[in-house]
């Protein structure tokens, strides 16, 4: 039986290679997600381990525990608390740490390194030693405002060397230090695309708003004595409640867990997409073997007469299968370490941070690659084996296909009704529900909808492959073959359109969902905003405090107001109050009222109508708010307004708010209108009003949804990356079905070609069956797209009321056309094959 089933391994080559195909792509989707996202982990941890490398424990600021209704407040880690650290018993060195956000501009004016991994900070350490913190390349270390260092890659991207003047910004104007050292760092940051610019301790703390002050102060232990040991000298030699130590080891752990945490919603998406690949190659594998096994049913029947049991039976066709998964699994692992491969370098070009680092392929990814790989295959091919062992050898000898019994079909039709109401009637539930209470449900009912159609699709395939009979009428005889044969078989006609409607559901799904969203912003943005402009900070820091100012002064700005966040405490909570410009906030932002006037100004506010539930309150509703620096004041509330995504909380006058603001807050953002409205002139003097400074950015309401619509274009074209390897699996899928039917045809169509049917005749009817199985694939994922398109769209429209249904007809055209192309494409192999099958062997075959 072992001989058996090797030699019929190697009997079916072309059909072994699709099925290894089927069955590789799906464990190389597993593999190279294991192996990405262990790259991309690893890197990350060991980037933050090197990163600790030049301290033992750290110091940080304690924030003070709320007393009643007041905010708590970080305590300052000054000169003196450095002091203190560096006097402690066990402390070899003491260092205090500022950093902040800087950007640094190349010479062409445009920003170098990456959003929020635009850092700066104070050089600290011993310039001239080896094993200094910065160890400098070229250069000395800064001294003075207008001396800077940057790291290498940073230099070298932006084409400085040292002597130029540096055009960089902190958050104010634009500053043009001179560059007077380039060291390197192991900051996985800058390795990643990010930039480091230094300046000596006393201009960073003015520059990042700590004058006198540190973030952190890092300690590192004498000859002898260990993390633990110095932490607890720490801890007594420190001001007890206003400081907190960590040891470095403990920081790596709590950073390597981040990173794990981080990291864990990326590799569950691109295993949800590597299981749907897998259970699209499940049809394949159990549609070829039995097919296989079908082809074979005289010799197994053979078998079990010269005495092999049901047993030996099963245990060959299942030692075929482990053969098969094993040489997959295989070639799926190293195919799998090239996608890993890929897919890092992707995200590096698309701006993510990808610190640096080998490529990982642990232990556990080769044995989660030989386990899927083998048991996904064996358990395609158990039932088919089972079922060719428990026909009796007679009978098998007989007739090769035995047509299933109509007790079998009801109680599959039946069952996949049942299933089908189940996972409607869940999905129809789950848009009742808000927020992320919805997403379980919703889940769970498309799962149980794919799964009952699928079941369900032997019954529809012959209601909706008739559809196409006028069409087909016109190709002749070959047409009306085409259409007799693609439901001669149902359940596998079924089997095969199931694997590409699978995908086309998700692609169709998806692209609903991200054009609605879409849509929906670019009207909340066109209806909750005035404003001509917001300008805002490119990483989403707050702004100079300056900008405002400057651009009020400007000429053409006819209506400007900041945007600042507080934390303050309300009724024992903490709620964040937005400061605005009470005089000029209505012209600049179209807030619909649900009751009241739009009035903000001295103790007046206006509040959005979800805090204002919240909170219990109306208009004029009185409450006491306790500001960040504990004063309290009573409010009142003036009116009550439609919240949206880009507007909502409590709305204060900027005025009555300031005096409790911490030296510094600044604006989130700035919202501005111009006499000339938003043109590119206008654009380019607000611009150069604010110095061309590229940490900046002005944008009109066209920027502001063309940047959503970017990050929905990149997400979309990932996704749709992914999905193709469901798509590609479908397409050997529908080669292998065609493939199969045609050599269980060989003596009809070596009779057709004997009644005088030519070789074009024979190519036509095959290729009108392929795509006439690929359309009724599209047809069914399309509109299972559109019903999870809406779906899904009616759970984000509970918390995005701008939210519609867009369905994008050219797309889901688009998609239809692609079924079509799959279903010629596979169709050439298998027509060619069918035109030249000799007619007299065709005919004697059997």
């Amino acid at each position: 039986m072992f001989r058996t089933a090797l030699r019929n391994v190697f009997a079916h080559k072309a059909r072994l290679l699709m099925t290894v195909l089927a069955v590789m792509l799906g464990v190389a989707f597993v593999s190279g997600t294991l192996v990405f996202t262990n790259t991309i982990s690893g890197a990350m941890e060991k980037s933050s381990a090197k990163g600790f490398s030049h301290v033992d424990v750290a110091v940080t600021a304690q924030r003070s525990e709320d007393k009643g209704n007041t905010v708590g407040k970080e305590a300052a880690l000054t000169d003196a608390t450095l002091k203190a650290a560096r006097d402690t018993r066990g402390a070899g060195s003491a260092y205090g740490v500022v950093s902040g956000y800087a950007a640094v501009a190349d010479q062409d004016g445009k920003l170098v390194g990456n959003g929020f991994s635009t850092k700066g900070g104070n050089y600290w350490g011993s310039s001239g030693k080896p094993d200094s913190r910065y160890p400098l390349k070229k250069g000395t270390a800064p001294h003075g405002a207008d001396q800077v260092a940057l790291d290498a890659k940073t230099a070298q991207r932006a084409g400085y060397k040292v002597g130029d003047q540096v055009r960089m910004s902190v958050d104010g104007p634009v500053l043009t230090p001179t560059l007077t050292g380039i060291f390197t760092t192991d900051d996985g940051n800058v390795s990643a695309g990010g930039s480091l610019a230094l300046f000596d301790t006393p201009t960073a703390q003015q520059l990042f708003h700590k004058p006198g002050a540190y973030d952190e102060i890092d300690v590192t232990a004498a000859a002898g004595t260990s993390q633990d040991r110095l932490k607890s000298a720490l801890d007594k030699a420190l001001p007890t409640g206003q400081t907190k130590t960590t040891t470095a080891q403990q920081l790596a752990d709590d950073q390597a867990e981040q990173i794990s945490s981080s990291m864990s919603s990326m590799k569950t998406m691109l295993l949800v997409f590597a299981g749907i690949a897998l259970f699209v190659g499940i049809f394949i594998i159990a549609n070829t073997f039995t097919m296989l096994v079908a082809q074979r049913t005289k010799e197994l029947a053979l078998m079990r007469a010269v005495g092999a049991s049901r047993r030996q039976v099963t245990r060959s066709v299942l030692l075929e299968a482990f053969v098969v998964g094993a040489v997959a699994a295989v070639a799926g692992l190293a195919v799998g370490i090239g996608i890993g491969a890929g897919m890092r370098a992707l995200m590096g070009t698309t701006g993510a941070i990808m610190p640096d680092g080998p490529l990982v392929v642990s232990p556990g990814t080769v044995v989660a690659a030989l386990v899927v790989g083998i048991l996904i295959t064996m358990l395609a091919a158990w039932l088919p084996g089972r079922r060719a062992a428990k026909i009796p050898p007679v009978a098998a000898m007989n007739a090769v296909h035995a047509a299933p019994t109509a007790k079998s079909l009801v109680l599959r039709n039946t069952l996949g009704a049942l299933v089908s109401a189940a996972g409607i009637a869940a999905v129809l539930y789950a848009t009742t529900l808000s927020g992320d209470s919805g997403q379980a449900p919703m889940g769970l009912g498309a799962a149980l909808l794919v799964i009952g159609v699928f079941i369900l699709t032997p019954l529809l395939s012959r209601p909706l492959i008739a559809l196409a009979a006028p069409v087909l009428r016109a190709f002749g005889i070959s047409g009306k073959l085409a259409r007799l044969n693609s439901v001669r078989n149902p359940r596998r006609t079924a089997a095969t359109a199931s694997a590409l409607m699978i995908g086309l559901t998700l692609i169709t799904g998806l692209t609903v969902i991200a054009g609605s969203v879409q849509s929906a912003i670019n009207k909340m943005a066109a209806d909750s905003i005035k404003a001509d402009y917001v300008v805002a900070m490119s990483n989403g820091n707050q702004l100079s405090p300056d900008v405002v100012k400057t651009l009020d002064k400007t000429p053409g700005v006819t209506a400007v107001s900041g945007l600042t966040n507080s934390p303050a405490r309300i009724d024992g909570g903490t709620e964040f109050l937005t400061g605005v410009n009470g005089k000029t906030i209505t012209q600049l932002a179209e807030l619909p009222l649900d009751s009241g006037k739009f009035t903000v100004g001295g103790g007046q506010v206006v509040v959005d109508d979800k805090t204002a539930k919240e909170h219990d309150w109306t208009t004029g509703s009185t409450f006491t708010t306790h500001y960040e620096d504990g004063k309290r004041q009573k409010l009142t509330v003036a009116g009550v307004y439609e919240a949206n995504e880009m507007m909502r909380g409590i709305m204060i006058d900027t005025p009555t708010l300031a005096p409790h603001l911490s030296a510094d807050s600044g604006d989130m953002q700035v919202m501005l209108k111009t006499s000339g409205g938003a043109s590119d002139a206008t654009k380019d003097k607000l611009t150069k009003a604010l110095g061309e400074n590229p940490a900046i950015q002005v944008q009109d309401k066209q920027d502001i949804t063309n940047q959503v619509a970017q990050v929905f274009t990149l997400m979309l074209n990932m996704l749709y990356g992914l999905l193709a390897m469901a798509v590609i699996v479908a397409v050997l899928g529908v080669i292998n079905t065609l493939a199969m039917s045609v050599f269980e045809r060989q003596q009809e169509i070596g009779m057709l070609r004997a009644i005088g049917i030519d070789r074009k005749g024979i190519k036509r009817m095959v290729r009108l069956e392929s795509l006439v199985i690929s359309l009724f694939g599209g047809v069914l994922g399309i509109g299972l797209g559109v019903f999870f398109g809406w779906a899904a769209g009616q759970l984000i429209g509970n918390s995005m009321s701008t939210y519609e249904l867009i369905l994008p007809w050219g797309r889901m055209g688009l998609f239809l056309a692609l079924a079509a192309v799959v279903g010629i494409l596979a169709a050439l192999w298998p027509a060619r094959r069918a035109a030249r099958l000799n007619m007299l062997d065709a005919i004697k075959s059997e």
